[in-house]
């Protein structure tokens, strides 16, 4: 039968089969109440892909029973696919087939899961179009949905389809990233055809309270319609309806009600899981003294049907049933579940125990956390929070309840649950007197005040968790001494910084630990105002050997340590490697913090697009894995590289949009930001506007961290604006740190900020000096800032063909990195004296790249294959390929081969 009223969904739902028919990628959730007809139009989908052929149709259903089993959604969708996962990266398939229980292994991250799942997915669609249904998305486990999404998210011209239907909850299920249509209810006219159609019958009065209940509710319509047959009452009463989905559940309840006491009895031990096998439903109706046959009524009245499985007519019916039954007709039918399951099903048999535990128990809170234990391993964060939740409800022993409670608090966290963290890690605090749990649950506190508030706030919660494991735990201590100093940096809090410090001074580290610990005091001797006595430790983790399980604490010390000390090209080198490791082993979570150092370098060396590709993936998986610190921290780059680009209006909305949330969390990529501002203005000329706000950067919070490279731009704006003074005591700062840096870039700097404060008999000098350092070793943009300010200072001396041979060379610089308003300041001193210089061009090919295509052109030109690519990236092969396609023709080139060689 044809639906009712829902055309408009229809057309939307054939244009996504449409689509994906084309080659391109699109997901649409259906979010609706009960029985508003989601399910109804999933069906319509599978019908219309079926009958037009050619469509590989997968189907899944999330079932609330099942809804702390990690990855047992993607498991039902997935399991008659599963003899593909050879085709895959080896560590994706590796990953998958732990998360699935086709194989054990360490912890597997839960990113790399969702990466398989992507490639998986991506795999079958290359042998036809793919649709994907999910019903009932919002009871499918955390773990299977954040995996799915997470693949919706990045399909892009593969010819798949990915449909959900999610039912409307008190708490909004989040979707973010997927286009939702919400499913309102009939209208008048429709919903009267659709009565009419199952219940014509129906006398007046009835029909008129009908259509007025059911509030255009498809479900509700077809029920109450079917329960009033014969029914006299008047229209609906003054005070209003009760909700349908109420009305349509107690005319559920009115058919179970009728339905013989063993038909009942069996209706509940279906209904308390679902997601069972037949066999074992079965097998438990049995020992609760009943037989197969006692589900026979149930089907007559169309509550269920029975194939393979024991699939409800609507979830509703299932609620009935289950939430009708007395209590300890629950319990009994819980424990038979645990005694027919056994140990073949751990997980499954470890939770119904749990159902039917009204006290606490420490048998049965041991086995869940047993449960929690083989989630971690497959990389099931969600399952492992509601696993060691109840694991310590039922303890009995504080202690041991206490530091349960800890763990659900950390994987919480993981999961991206910062309220429910906090609450547990709160929790957890007030049941305990262990250091060691105590320190964890602080820990997991800060984590999440990082993203809700500010790293400082991180920072004194990670000393303060220190400071209790500091001399009995030194594995936990240096974690969170690595902790604290990072956020207190990231923060610009330099009084938590060097509070940190001193507690180090104490603290004897384990040995892999030894050389960060050692560089973390070089960062509390820089932020002193002491480079002597930092670049030295600092630079020593560049040659010590990463090892232990601090690795990547390694790598990122070593990375931020380099741009603190000018060690450019090393930061590249170092965070890319961190980067190719986070990437291939699934690290999502590692990746913005290592996007947003290499960024920064990257400005900093004049690759002005590479940049922007570094922020626009940093801060767009920020936003998926809802850390809203880093996302600020990303965007605040982005400000600067705006400025460079000489996009004024967007920079400026960018700025107000960012940088007063930033700034509210001390972040130091804020004055990073700002300093974007202040060159904006200088370039333009503004030179008294550049001035007050480059003053405040070098001056700030932040003026010995990354921002002390705004200097340079603080000494020309007050040259120009005619007060040099207000640069001195800045400048002098930045000549002590280059002095110790030691590194030829930092000393064209200054020698440059020389020049331009300098007597006409030493200036030239300098200047020479500061261009030469800088063709070699500055990068190509401070090169064209010098020749730009060298070329200026020539042309006001008259040296008119010197002048022009600098001032033309800055102009082509500054075009090809796409620093326009810069080239118009370089081309407008050419004509100033009497030269009318080139034409403005383009800017470089590169620059005209998307940041995604620059990243994919990168990695081909390198010689990766686009499976290669793809997984790096966490794309498929397919949207690679579509990538490269767009960027050929923007780069002036046929194929891989003219790559070779990208500047």
């Amino acid at each position: 039968m044809p639906l009712v009223g829902r055309d408009s969904e229809l057309a939307r739902i054939r244009r996504l089969l449409t689509d994906a028919r084309d080659g391109r990628s699109g997901a649409l959730a259906l979010r609706g109440a009960a029985g508003i007809g989601k399910s109804a139009l999933l069906e319509q989908a599978v019908s219309i892909a079926e009958a037009d052929g050619g469509v590989t149709v997968i189907r899944g259903a999330g079932v609330e029973s099942d809804s702390e089993l990690a990855y047992g959604g993607l498991h039902q969708l997935l399991l008659p696919h599963l003899d593909r996962l050879d085709a895959l990266p080896a560590p994706q398939a590796g990953a998958l087939r732990c998360a699935l229980g086709l194989a054990e292994g360490d912890e597997v991250n839960r990113f790399l899961i969702s990466a398989g799942t992507l490639s998986l997915l991506a795999d079958l669609a290359d042998e036809a179009p793919l649709l994907c249904v999910v019903d009932d998305l919002q009871w499918l486990d955390q773990a299977s949905v954040d995996a799915l999404l997470f693949a919706a998210r990045r399909f892009v011209a593969d010819p798949i389809a990915m449909l959900f239907a999610i039912r409307e909850t008190p708490a909004p299920f989040e979707i973010a990233g997927v286009e939702v249509v919400d499913l309102p209810g009939l209208a008048t006219p429709d919903a009267t055809r659709l009565l009419n159609d199952h219940a014509p019958d129906l006398i007046e009065p009835v029909r008129a309270r009908v259509l007025a209940e059911s509030g255009g509710n498809p479900l509700a319509i077809i029920e109450l319609g079917s329960a009033r047959s014969g029914d006299e009452s008047g229209p609906a009463d003054q005070v209003g309806p009760l909700p349908v989905p109420r009305r349509v559940q107690e005319a559920f309840r009115r058919q179970i009600a009728g339905l013989p006491e063993p038909a009942q009895r069996a209706l509940l031990v279906a209904a308390a899981d679902t997601a069972a096998p037949l066999a074992t439903i079965l097998r438990v109706i049995e020992a609760l003294g009943g037989q197969p046959g006692d589900l026979a009524p149930a089907e007559r009245h169309r509550l269920l049907r029975t194939d393979s499985r024991i699939t409800f007519r609507h979830p509703l019916v299932r609620a009935a049933a289950y939430q009708d039954a007395p209590l300890h007709l629950r319990i009994e039918v819980h424990r038979a579940y645990a005694d027919a399951l056994g140990e073949a099903d751990a997980d499954r048999r470890a939770w119904h125990l749990a159902a039917a535990t009204t006290a606490p128990d420490e048998a049965v809170a041991a086995e869940l956390e047993r449960a929690a234990e083989r989630a971690w391993h497959r990389g099931g964060v969600n399952a492992v929070s509601a696993a060691y939740d109840r694991a310590g409800r039922l303890s009995t022993d504080r202690e041991r309840k206490a530091r349960r409670i800890a763990r659900a608090s950390q994987a919480a966290f993981d999961a991206g649950k910062t309220d429910r963290a906090a609450r547990l890690a709160a929790e957890a605090l007030s049941l305990t007197t262990d250091p060691g749990v105590q320190a964890d649950a602080i820990y997991t506190r800060g984590a999440v005040e990082y993203e809700r508030t500010s790293p400082r706030a991180d920072a004194e919660l990670a000393i303060e968790a220190a400071e209790l494991v500091r001399d009995s735990d030194p594995e936990r201590a240096a974690l969170t001494f690595f902790e604290a100093v990072h956020a207190a940096r990231h923060g610009a809090a330099h009084e938590l910084l060097w509070r940190a410090a001193d507690l180090m001074r104490g603290f004897t580290p384990p040995r892999h630990w030894a050389p960060v610990v050692t560089a973390l005091f070089g960062w509390a001797e820089l932020f002193a105002g002491r480079p002597e006595r930092a670049a030295g430790p600092m630079r020593e983790l560049y040659t010590a050997a990463p090892g232990g399980d601090n690795d990547r604490m390694h790598r990122i010390t070593a990375a931020i340590g380099g741009l603190l000390v000018a060690d450019d090209d090393l930061v590249v080198t170092g965070t890319e490697e961190l980067l190719a490791d986070v990437r291939a082993t699934g690290a999502l979570g590692w990746v913005p913090y290592a996007l947003n150092v290499l960024a920064v370098a990257r400005l900093l060396r004049g690759e002005f697009a590479d940049a922007r590709a570094c922020v626009t993936e940093g801060a767009a998986v920020s936003t998926e894995l809802g850390n809203t610190t880093e996302r600020l921290a990303h965007r605040s780059v982005e400000v600067w590289l705006h400025a460079v680009s000489g996009d004024e209006a967007g920079c400026l909305a960018l700025a107000d949009e960012v940088l007063p949330r930033a700034r509210a969390r001390h972040l130091v990529n804020a004055e990073i930001g700002a300093w974007g501002l202040g060159m904006l203005d200088l370039s333009a000329r503004r030179f008294a506007e550049a001035l007050d706000r480059l003053e405040t950067v070098a001056k700030g919070p932040a003026s010995r961290d990354v921002p002390m490279r705004a200097v340079p731009d603080l000494v020309e704006a007050a040259v120009r604006a005619g007060e040099p003074e207000r640069a001195r005591e800045p400048l002098t700062v930045l000549r002590h740190w280059a002095e110790h840096a030691g590194r030829p870039a930092a000393t064209g700097l200054v020698l440059r900020c020389r020049a331009l404060l300098a007597g006409d008999d030493d200036a030239d000098a300098l200047y020479a000096e500061a261009l030469r350092l800088h063709e070699r070793y500055g990068g190509p943009y401070e090169h064209a800032r010098t020749g730009l300010v060298y070329g200026e200072w020539l042309r006001r001396r008259r040296r008119r063909t010197e002048a022009r041979a600098h001032l033309a060379a800055a102009v082509s610089a500054f075009e090809r990195l796409g620093a326009q308003l810069w080239a118009e300041r370089a081309r407008g001193e050419l004509a100033a004296f009497g030269e009318q210089g080139d034409e403005p061009r383009h800017s470089g090919p590169l620059t005209l790249l998307t940041p995604q295509e620059l990243q994919v052109v990168r990695l081909a030109a390198a010689g990766h294959t686009n499976k290669e690519i793809a997984a790096q990236l966490f794309l498929s092969p397919r949207t690679v390929g579509h990538h490269l396609y767009k960027a050929y023709p923007k780069l002036g080139v046929t194929g891989r081969a003219g790559l070779a060689g990208l500047g």
